[in-house]
């Protein structure tokens, strides 16, 4: 038998659900005013100005940004058309793609980057004392390692027994 929210538990995901949705809208929102990117590119960019040479393979790609390879691959498709990011054949293994950062998308993120940045301070950071975010980043990091089956002392940088 499911056991049901209690009122306060209730009220508690409501306000996550109604937070998470808003803040995720009002920072693609900003990215796509002042940028012509919605979030989900800015997290493509960002994950490939990370990474070594500004290149991954789409499957890895796909896993960093938490996207379905089909997903990913529209995504990629149309950051391509615009000429932020290219694809490039797999030299380990011929099979697969790696999308690779242009020198237009790297400029594109640099001249974005404030934008989010500041949006995500205004908007989550600064709405909360140190504390509380610290707790929220711990809460949602545990969340996020049960639904990718991700045991607490296997994480990186955990301590072993």
């Amino acid at each position: 038998m499911t056991e049901w929210l209690s009122a306060e538990q209730q009220q508690h995901w409501r306000a996550y659900i109604a937070a998470t949705t808003l803040l995720s809208e009002k920072l693609s929102r900003e990215l796509q005013d002042g940028h012509g990117l919605q979030l989900a590119d800015y997290e493509i960019l960002v994950r490939l100005s990370e990474a070594p040479g500004r290149r991954l393979r789409m499957s890895h790609l796909a896993a960093f940004t938490l996207a379905s390879r089909s997903r990913l691959s529209h995504q990629v498709d149309r950051l391509e058309r615009a000429g932020l990011v290219e694809r490039e054949p797999c030299e380990s293994d011929r099979r697969g793609a790696n999308a690779v950062l242009t020198r237009r998308g790297w400029n594109l993120l640099v001249a974005a980057a404030p934008t989010h940045v500041a949006g995500v301070r205004a908007h989550l950071v600064d709405q909360l004392t140190s504390d509380e975010f610290a707790a929220l980043g711990n809460a949602l990091a545990k969340v996020a390692a049960h639904l990718q089956g991700i045991e607490p002392d296997c994480e990186p940088g955990a301590a072993s027994a």
